[in-house]
């Protein structure tokens, strides 16, 4: 891993919390309780669409969900009740963060 890349892995997902993420909890109203809405500036990477994550607990699990979303618009702007409460990253249950982690490192090439 050259210097560059060193620190990009340091800034963007500092305490490998990442910076560049919003994330909300319906409450179990339904299967895909968790919403993940990725922020920042990656939308060359990504066809100028935004990426937006819904899962469950377990979204790894055979009958768990992982499900990927792209929109021409951030599906929570200019509101976001519909997704649930806004919860902190370390909130999420343990797989949650470990599938957004995998997707923010692919978004920002770290």
């Amino acid at each position: 891993m050259n210097k560059r890349q060193l620190e990009r892995e340091t800034q963007l997902p500092p305490n490998g919390i990442p910076r560049y993420i919003r994330c909300y909890d319906n409450g179990g109203k339904t299967a895909d309780r968790y919403t993940v809405v990725f922020t920042g500036n990656y939308r060359a990477k990504t066809g100028w669409q935004f990426w937006d994550l819904c899962m469950s607990a377990f979204p790894y699990h055979p009958q768990g969900i992982g499900q990927h979303g792209t929109s021409s618009q951030r599906i929570d702007q200019p509101f976001y009740g519909h997704l649930g409460k806004k919860i902190g990253f370390t909130d999420l249950p343990a797989d949650c963060q470990k599938l957004v982690l995998h997707d923010y490192k692919y978004l920002w090439d770290l």
